[in-house]
């Protein structure tokens, strides 16, 4: 996995999961699965049993609920 997915994966976690209510309720909120959160959460948080590579399909579905564009979320994550 290449570090710019736990770049994404880190974002994702620090601003909008940790702060939410809980993993399930932010699966549902934003289409994706809790199995998918938690993946996301765990490579986050460097877990070594977590080696998610979040698809841009995925991304998408996030940014979407959030209303922004992919662009706008990259532009978010530049390092």
């Amino acid at each position: 996995m290449g570090d710019t997915s736990k770049i994404i994966c880190k974002y994702i976690y620090k601003n909008w999961i940790e702060t939410y209510k809980s993993q399930r309720a932010f699966g549902l909120d934003h289409g994706i699965e809790e199995s998918i959160v938690r993946k996301i959460k765990n490579t986050a948080l460097h877990n070594e049993k977590s080696n998610y590579n979040i698809p841009v399909n995925t991304l998408n579905k996030i940014c979407e609920a959030k209303n922004i564009k992919l662009s706008e979320f990259f532009k978010l994550i530049e390092y």
